[in-house]
């Protein structure tokens, strides 16, 4: 790294899409340079102050909220207030930006990373926004005029931005374990290399319960004949509901070796790169994982996240024909079913949708990342 770098503001928040990448990106700026200092910043509620600094990472807070599009009373007040926090946060911003003195101030996603980011750039402070969505985020939208430069993950978001010279293609990082294995290593390890194609699926947390139901059906269907390997993060909300209602179905997982029923999947890694077929919802972070991995993907959009961002996500990856795209109100268990073994059963189908999806995918997007920020604080 330059030594002109030597203090660095991350802000990001409200989902792992938005905190991920920017976690990923600090341990490759330590990697460089052990001396570089690192700030978190982020929102006094959101998923970040929990991941951040289970990563290590001093978190400072602004009062930042998000704007609820509707007219009930709570909303209401939800609203007032989140304008307050839009009147002080730009001085509290402004705080941090004197006591830390930073070099750069980097936003990857998120309401909480605007007032960092606009602060920073008024300051004359070098900027750079990372938007993991296909297509713009709100806050990604309203930072644009300030970035020195927006980085996204694939050539196509470009046609969405205003300004598309200040555009830079690096894809969204991904965890180096995640390419510790080959494929058949990560089959071998996890016990499922007898032939059998291997289905991952998990849903998250935003919407999970409805499609968990379908998903121990669709294990129901597969246990009489166990034609692939299955594994299911259920979640910890939806484990318990999951198995009594495969115990109501006479499906005893015990007797059946090739399901598998988890809480949570904990080695993503692996059981990523072992996978013939992902079945899941389309977050910023599964989208990156899947490209840079090459895995086909049937995907159930969650419908309710803001501005319909993942079904656009889903979308994109079909139209390059690496996923096939259902929505959750035409899912039924034996659809989703028979598309897995449609899509399992074609050989050719299955080879070109790995292909498609790993021209998408940029495997070293952490180190691009890091290039583009040391140019643009030259």
């Amino acid at each position: 790294m330059e030594k002109t770098i030597k203090r660095v503001i991350f802000t990001c928040g409200g989902t792992a899409g938005h905190v991920n990448p920017a976690i990923a990106l600090a341990q490759r700026m330590q990697q460089k340079d052990p001396d570089v200092e690192i700030l978190f910043v982020g929102a006094e509620r959101g998923l970040e102050k929990d991941l951040v600094p289970k990563a290590g990472y001093t978190f400072k807070t602004v009062r930042i909220s998000s704007f609820h599009r509707s007219f009930k009373p709570k909303e209401i007040r939800h609203n007032l207030i989140s304008v307050l926090n839009l009147i002080r946060s730009p001085r509290e911003a402004r705080q941090i930006l004197r006591e830390f003195r930073p070099d750069v101030v980097i936003g990857t996603g998120g309401y909480a990373s605007f007032p960092m980011v606009k602060a920073a750039a008024k300051a004359g402070i070098p900027t750079a926004v990372h938007e993991s969505n296909a297509v713009p985020g709100l806050t990604t939208e309203l930072l644009e005029p300030f970035a020195d430069v927006i980085m996204v993950g694939f050539e196509s978001c470009r046609k969405h931005y205003k300004h598309p010279d200040k555009i830079m293609v690096t894809g969204t990082p991904v965890r180096g374990d995640f390419f510790a294995l080959t494929k058949q290593q990560a089959k071998e390890k996890l016990g499922v290399a007898d032939g059998r194609p291997l289905v991952v699926s998990f849903w998250g947390s935003l919407g999970a319960s409805g499609m968990n139901r379908q998903m121990a059906d669709m294990l129901a269907l597969e246990s009489a004949k166990e034609v692939f390997h299955h594994i299911h993060g259920a979640g910890k909300s939806g484990y318990g509901a999951m198995v009594k209602a495969l115990e109501e179905k006479g499906v005893a997982l015990e007797e059946h070796p090739a399901l598998q029923l988890r809480e949570y999947i904990y080695d993503m890694d692996l059981v990523m790169r072992a996978a013939d077929l992902v079945i899941s919802r389309a977050g910023a972070s599964t989208i990156g994982e899947l490209t840079a991995l090459g895995v086909p993907a049937l995907m159930v959009p969650s419908p309710y996240v803001a501005n319909n961002h993942q079904e656009k996500n889903a979308r994109a990856l079909e139209e390059a024909g690496g996923a096939v795209v259902l929505l959750e109100g035409e899912c039924t268990p034996q659809k989703l079913y028979q598309t897995t073994c449609s899509i399992l059963k074609d050989g050719l189908r299955l080879q070109q949708m790995e292909e498609s999806m790993a021209s998408l995918g940029i495997r070293d997007a952490t180190e691009r990342i890091y290039e583009v920020i040391r140019n643009i604080c030259k």
